[in-house]
């Protein structure tokens, strides 16, 4: 007997993403699947993305929850607005690559052990060799994040709404909502299962300045989550492995023009993690002690 594909609702989050919303929608209702619905939640774009979603019917439209902007708060409203068995976690600027991408996605519930699935993200053809290398150690195979024990990605995933419902996003955190969701999800014993096959294009060539902001804010979060934080040593040490990694990875492939933007790269990122874990556990301590006084 051929199991019944679950009832899946999609999930799409955009803000000034008119480069690629347009593309992303096309491809989500050309998809080969026999019950989705897709719900559109806009975080007030001013580029003409918001226009752009009102073009296509059969769209429902979430109104945007009144306030600052705190991520778990938007999703946990989208999910209670879901109709599907399935929630389907797809990027604006997360371009499926093909009308099977929500099967592949969501074919590993057919296993009642799996809680969630992220999808494949390949790199935009414009991708600089840095990010594809970072592309392919956290995606590709699956092989190598999976050792990492708490990855996880919601700009192209899915997770059963049932879940969602009896454990909704953290509305604590503005980074790294999806990595708390996914370490609950790991602690209770539940499985994560990673679709390989299900495949969007979703990558971004950060400036030095975006990606100290990226990743000090990420930094934060992973504070905030995991309740530790790294040494000044220990963080070297991963800039000075990554950097490494970077040089041989670049060099077999002729990649000579990034060589010298590798270091400089790596330790943004990553001094800049560094920064975010110390400045969350300085403003515990501060506010511990005034508690106390």
């Amino acid at each position: 007997m051929v199991p019944v594909p679950p009832t899946v609702s999609i999930v799409v989050r955009s803000h000034n993403d008119i480069r690629f919303i347009r593309e992303t929608l096309s491809m989500l209702l050309a998809q080969d699947f026999p019950d989705l619905e897709i719900l559109s939640c806009d975080d007030a774009s001013t580029d003409g993305t918001a226009a752009c979603i009102d073009e296509f019917s059969g769209i429902r439209k979430l109104s945007r929850p009144e306030g600052a902007y705190v991520p778990g708060r938007t999703l946990n409203i989208a999910v209670q607005a879901c109709r599907g068995e399935i929630i389907v976690f797809n990027n604006a600027d997360a371009v499926p690559c093909a009308r099977e991408y929500i099967s592949e996605l969501v074919a590993p519930f057919f296993d009642p052990a799996v809680a969630a699935v992220y999808g494949n993200q390949l790199c935009r053809e414009d991708a600089t060799f840095l990010v594809r290398k970072d592309h392919e150690r956290a995606f590709g195979d699956g092989i190598l994040a999976a050792r990492w024990g708490n990855f996880f990605s919601l700009a192209s995933s899915a997770i059963r709404r049932q879940k969602l419902l009896q454990y909704p996003f953290s509305e604590k955190l503005q980074y790294s909502e999806d990595i708390e969701w996914a370490q609950r999800c790991r602690a209770r014993g539940e499985k994560i299962a990673y679709a390989a096959r299900a495949q969007v294009r979703h990558s971004h060539n950060y400036t030095l300045s975006q990606l100290k902001k990226r990743f000090y804010n990420e930094g934060l979060a992973s504070a905030q989550i995991f309740a530790e934080r790294q040494s000044l040593m220990q963080c070297l040490g991963r800039i000075a492995m990554e950097t490494l990694r970077d040089f041989v990875w670049l060099l077999k492939r002729n990649a000579w023009r990034e060589i010298p933007q590798a270091p400089l790269r790596r330790f943004a990122q990553k001094f800049s993690c560094y920064q975010g874990e110390r400045d969350f556990f300085h403003t515990e301590r501060v506010i511990n002690d005034a508690t106390q006084r």
